[in-house]
């Protein structure tokens, strides 16, 4: 892995690091202000940090937490396989969730755009993030 790639790597360890401790803006500093983040099951994506700060701030959990379980690379995307926990603040329902996100960075390192998936659409974000089926994590 070269010295690119294990930037991007820490990089997004520090946005999902920041996003766990409820440090949003943290998590915006290490994206362009033009990001497109794309979420499972929503045809719009949303458009810009502000719009992305907004969707951030927990609404429906008292507790929410996203950690990243393996990340490989392939050029300037990161294929991320994570793992989302949370508790309702009304239900008190817990969450424990895998899914796939898919990063683009930049060439300064900011996220361009971020694509969200579920544990069932493995393909679908290998494909997205230019891997192939039999790839393995590197980290």
């Amino acid at each position: 892995m070269g010295d690119r790639d294990e930037a991007m790597i820490e990089a997004l360890r520090r946005a999902y690091e920041a996003f766990n401790r409820g440090n949003y803006d943290a998590v915006l500093e290490l994206a362009r202000p033009d990001i497109q983040y794309t979420r499972t099951g929503v045809e719009a994506p949303l458009t810009g940090t502000e719009a992305l700060r907004a969707w951030m701030e927990p609404d429906a959990f008292d507790r929410q937490q996203t950690d990243p379980l393996s990340f490989e690379v392939n050029g300037s995307k990161v294929l991320v396989r994570q793992r989302f926990s949370a508790r309702g603040a009304e239900s008190g329902i817990e969450l424990d969730v895998n899914s796939w996100a898919v990063f683009t960075l930049d060439e300064d390192g900011l996220v361009a755009r971020a694509e969200m998936y579920l544990r069932h659409e493995e393909a679908e974000a290998r494909k997205a993030a230019g891997l192939s089926p039999a790839s393995r994590p590197s980290t």
